[in-house]
C-alpha cells in the first residue's frame, strides 16, 4: 500500500532532518552491536554459552533505544526492517538508503571498537561475535532467519505503523521481547543475526564469511513478507471510503489514508494550507 504523498523513490526530507534521523539510526545501530556482540565476546566464545546473557544483551539494548529515540527515526536499528517500511512505502527509498547506510557504518565503528576493547585471545574464538551455522544444514538455516525476522517486522509493523494500536507507549519493550525469544531459540543453532547490519559489522571486523549470505537474504526475505502481508491484511482498507458531494465540504480520506497516522517511525503526508 502506498502511504499518499509518499512516492517510491523520494523525496527527501529536509537534509538536516535526514542527518538528524540517520544520525538516530547509527547510534542505535552502534549500541545494538557495540552491547550485543560484546556480550558475546565476553561470555560466550562458545556457540552453546551464554545464550540468555547475549539474549538479555540484544534485547534490553533495542528496548531502551528504541523507547529513547525511536520517535525521531523510527528505530529501526536494522536493514530488514527499513527494508520492509520501503516496500510498504512508509519511508521513501532515498531516506532508506541513508538509513541503511548509517546501520551499517554504526555496525562496522563498533566493530572496530570491540576489536580494539578485547585481546586477541577473547575475541578470535568467536570472531568477534559473527553469526555461525551451528548444527542444522544451510536451508533450514535461511528459513530460520527468515522466520525469525518475521516476526521481528511483523511486531514492529503493528506497534510502530498501525494507526489502531493503542499499545505504541511500549513498543520498545515489545520488539526488546521480540529479540529476546529470537536469540533463545536461534542463537544455539545460527547466531540468529536477524539484522544485516548486525551480521555484516561482526563478518568485516572479524573477517569470518562462512555461509554469510544467509544472514542477507533470510533477514531481507522475512521482514519483506511480513511487512507485505501486514500492509495487506490490516493496513488496508476493507472497501472504498466514499467522498462527499461537491460543495458539501466533506472530504472523506482515500483509500490507505486512515494509515497515516502512525506513531512511530512513518513519514506523514505533507500538510497543504
Amino acid at each position: 500500500m502506498r502511504m499518499p504523498g509518499i512516492p517510491a523513490v523520494g523525496p527527501l526530507p529536509p537534509l538536516a532532518d535526514v542527518w538528524r534521523r540517520s544520525l538516530a539510526e547509527f547510534i542505535g545501530t552502534f549500541a545494538l552491536v557495540f552491547v550485543g556482540v560484546g556480550t558475546i565476546v565476553a561470555v560466550a566464545p562458545d556457540a552453546q554459552a551464554g545464550t540468555l546473557e547475549v539474549a538479555l544483551a540484544f534485547g534490553l539494548v533495542i528496548a531502551v533505544m528504541v523507547s529513547s529515540i525511536g520517535h525521531i527515526s523510527g528505530g529501526h536499528f536494522n536493514p530488514a526492517i527499513t527494508f520492509g517500511f520501503m516496500l510498504t512505502r512508509r519511508i521513501s527509498v532515498l531516506l532508506g538508503l541513508a538509513y541503511w547506510f548509517a546501520q551499517l557504518v554504526g555496525a562496522v565503528l563498533a566493530g572496530l571498537l570491540l576489536k580494539w576493547i578485547f585481546p586477541a585471545a577473547s575475541r578470535d574464538p568467536s570472531h568477534l561475535g559473527a553469526p555461525a551455522r551451528h548444527t542444522i544444514d544451510l536451508g533450514p538455516a535461511l528459513v530460520v532467519e527468515a522466520v525469525l525476522t518475521f516476526f521481528l517486522v511483523w511486531v514492529v509493523l503493528a506497534m510502530t505503523a498501525d494507526p489502531r494500536s493503542t499499545y505504541t507507549a511500549i513498543a520498545g519493550l515489545a520488539i526488546g521481547l521480540v529479540i529476546v525469544f529470537d536469540m533463545l531459540m536461534g542463537y544455539p543453532i545460527t547466531g540468529a543475526a536477524v539484522n544485516p547490519a548486525r551480521a555484516f559489522g561482526s563478518e568485516l571486523i572479524g573477517n569470518y564469511w562462512h555461509d554469510f549470505w544467509i544472514y542477507y537474504v533470510g533477514p531481507l526475505a522475512g521482514g519483506a513478507i511480513a511487512a507485505l502481508l501486514y500492509d495487506e491484511l490490516y493496513l488496508r482498507p476493507l472497501g472504498p471510503v466514499p467522498v462527499g458531494p461537491p460543495g458539501t465540504g466533506v472530504q472523506q480520506p482515500g483509500p490507505g489514508m486512515a494509515a497515516t497516522e502512525v506513531r512511530v517511525g512513518v513519514e506523514s503526508p505533507p500538510k497543504t494550507p
